[in-house]
């Protein structure tokens, strides 16, 4: 047996660590296989003087690390992949966020100085000094729960819709109805009327004036919050044979009065003297018990302590 198919014969045996030629005279006529743990080669080739003993090892480890690399290429990027969308959308929440708290600190900032900056020259003018003018911060709705209260400002809670855009009934997590006034990109009006109409009516507290809650400022949505007028506006009372019929002239008198307040605290008794510039039937709202309520300040004008007219620039309102 030649070295060749001594090798053959120990690579077949799964127990066999090392293999030799017992006899190298004419090649080799003998096959020497060692098996078990391999701890002292020396005494049994001491009589062979010379000879090549072959040892078994372990297979080149290289296609081990070529199947490892094989592996890892495949598997990171499925890993890398979803962690880094993950990463680059709570990134671009958080960005979003800090973005809405920077336009909503910065128009808040924008409103509160200038109803303080109108209050104080008002109560210069009366003598009052600057300690009754406060800073006029409005709660800021998240849109998540503007959306929730409007059922995703579903066409089944929408009330109606004007120059700023569509109006929808909602209800908050507290139970409490509430109307929201949503800016339509298509819409007439803009920014500096949104803006107006929360200067205004943040500092503004009367019978006959709507109650502003909220605004929400989020994902370029600008939303108001007021409170609902089950009654809807007085124009549908008005114009509407079938409602015209349930106005009696007593409760025209009483509404007809409840406007005349709310114009005469805007005009006279308001730290800020305000001129609505858009007063109209579809501009008072009536509650429950039919109490008239003005709203839109979205065109109205501010006025100072001593100013008795003015000027614009271009027309507005009815």
């Amino acid at each position: 047996m030649n070295l060749n198919q001594c090798q053959a014969k120990c690579l077949k045996n799964c127990s066999c660590r090392a293999y030799a030629n017992s006899k190298l005279t004419g090649g080799g006529s003998g096959c020497l296989m060692w098996f078990g743990d391999l701890i002292d080669l020396r005494k049994p080739i001491s009589n062979f003087t010379g000879q090549s003993v072959y040892i078994r090892v372990p297979a080149p480890e290289q296609g081990n690390k070529k199947l490892l690399w094989i592996i890892v290429v495949l598997v990171l990027p499925v890993v890398l992949l979803p962690s880094f969308y993950i990463f680059r959308r709570r990134r671009r929440k958080h960005k979003e966020k800090e973005n809405m708290e920077a336009n909503w600190d910065l128009l808040a900032f924008d409103i509160n100085m200038s109803i303080t900056t109108r209050t104080n020259e008002l109560c210069e003018a009366d003598g009052e000094g600057n300690d009754k003018s406060k800073d006029s911060w409005l709660p800021l709705f998240s849109l998540a729960s503007v959306s929730a209260a409007t059922e995703n400002f579903s066409t089944q809670c929408k009330l109606g819709e004007g120059g700023f855009g569509p109006v929808y009934k909602g209800r908050l997590l507290n139970g409490q109805e509430v109307a929201v006034k949503r800016l339509s990109n298509q819409s007439g009006q803009g920014l500096t009327e949104f803006k107006n109409e929360m200067m205004l009516i943040a500092k503004l507290q009367h019978r006959h004036l709507v109650r502003l809650f909220g605004c929400c400022i989020e994902q370029g949505e600008n939303i108001l919050i007021y409170e609902y007028m089950p009654n809807k506006s007085l124009d549908v009372f008005l114009f509407y044979p079938k409602k015209k019929r349930l106005l009696g002239w007593q409760a025209r008198v009483r509404i007809i009065e409840g406007i005349a307040q709310g114009l005469l605290y805007l005009h006279q008794y308001s730290r800020l003297r305000i001129i609505h510039r858009d007063l109209k039937a579809s501009n008072i709202l009536l509650d429950s018990d039919m109490n008239p309520k003005i709203s839109d300040f979205g065109m109205a004008r501010i006025f100072g302590g001593d100013e008795l007219q003015g000027n614009t620039k271009r027309i507005v309102g009815t």
